[in-house]
């Protein structure tokens, strides 16, 4: 989705929800990667998922934590998984991916994670799950 729009991080991604083709939820968004653009401006390229992109974006001693265990526990150390901006079709009350779930591949810590962890906060799921 690259319709040039600019969109207020906090407002129109951060902790928005992820839904599937399926109109399944498939995850949060914990965080996003920005690089630059021609003109110096930044542009979001990614939207990061998991304890490895939610942890230091929490900060203090939890946030460390949360992303020390996750990176021991992942099977590779490469950082936080990532869902490439393409892939996204809409930015609305969700954000909404062109594939499933299953596409994307996330990894089994990181939907443990949102299903035990973050999903147990209040106001952290949808109020008519």
């Amino acid at each position: 989705m690259t319709d040039g729009r600019v969109l207020h991080l906090n407002l129109h991604l951060l902790d928005r929800q992820v839904v599937g083709t399926d109109d399944r939820l498939v995850c949060k968004v914990d965080d996003v990667e920005l690089e630059p653009d021609g003109s110096g401006r930044l542009v979001v390229t990614a939207i990061l998922v998991g304890p490895r992109a939610l942890g230091p974006r929490l900060g203090g001693r939890l946030g460390r934590w949360m992303a020390a265990v996750a990176t021991r526990l992942a099977a590779d150390r490469a950082g936080p998984q990532r869902i490439d901006l393409r892939v996204v079709t809409e930015i609305g009350s969700a954000i909404r991916v062109g594939c499933t779930g299953e596409d994307l591949a996330l990894a089994p810590l990181e939907r443990w994670v949102d299903e035990h962890v973050v999903g147990r906060i209040p106001g952290s799921r949808n109020e008519s799950e």
